[in-house]
């Protein structure tokens, strides 16, 4: 049973999600101006940039290089900020069962994961034309499965997720920064179209994942792609 959209984490998201999604930036000239500046200092940022996280508000706030290296290290700005990472770990040997999958009540066939301080439990969101909704999540189902995956220990509290595909028939899981989730929940909400998506959203979502496998690596360190 899925949580109501309208809860605090999911306006949270929700708010976060309406910024365009990557996959909506074009590549602009080196002679135009970014559209984007740091929300720290105003620089100006191109498209790809960093991203902080207040977990208290669940807020990005983008950043440019040198006020990002200000984050890069524990403990920094008193604590009112993460610095979100940049590491992106194919789990190649995944160990997740499709009863173990049922048991994580999710009712969709994609869905990220998070620790989350604020609340003091792990978050579980899926993506859907309306933005993200929060779904409910057993404790001992998600502690059976990091039993049984224990690189789903090293994820950073707040700003690292599990992201799970499982869309026509797929068995796929990473390790993702969160903004990467964020990305993709916008990339569906503004491009779903009637009640199955489309064919140009489901391009896009194949896009999505085929250029986190050129980015990502694997579980034992062997990178993947060209």
């Amino acid at each position: 049973m899925a949580a109501s959209p309208s809860t605090p984490t999911t306006s949270r998201l929700m708010r976060l999600a309406q910024r365009p999604a990557e996959a909506e930036v074009t590549a602009a000239s080196a002679s135009e101006e970014p559209e984007e500046h740091c929300e720290l200092c105003h620089a100006p940022i191109p498209a790809e940039h960093r991203h902080l996280l207040e977990p208290s508000s669940w807020e990005l706030v983008c950043v440019c290089r040198p006020c990002s290296l200000l984050f890069d290290r524990s403990g920094s700005g008193n604590g009112r900020y993460k610095l979100i990472p940049e590491r992106r770990v194919r789990l190649e040997n995944f160990a997740m069962s499709d009863l173990a999958w049922e048991e994580l009540r999710i009712p969709v066939d994609m869905a990220f994961f998070f620790h989350s301080s604020a609340l003091e439990r792990v978050c579980a969101y899926y993506p859907g034309p309306m933005g993200p909704t929060e779904s409910q999540l057993q404790l001992s189902s998600w502690q059976e499965l990091e039993q049984a995956n224990p690189i789903l220990a090293e994820l950073q509290l707040d700003v690292e997720a599990l992201l799970v595909n499982r869309v026509r028939g797929a068995r796929r899981q990473w390790l993702v920064p969160l903004d990467e989730c964020y990305g993709l929940v916008g990339l569906i909400r503004t491009r779903w179209r009637g009640l199955t998506g489309g064919s140009e959203v489901w391009r896009e979502i194949d896009g999505f994942f085929e250029e986190l496998d050129r980015r990502a690596r694997s579980a034992t360190g062997k990178e993947i792609g060209p």
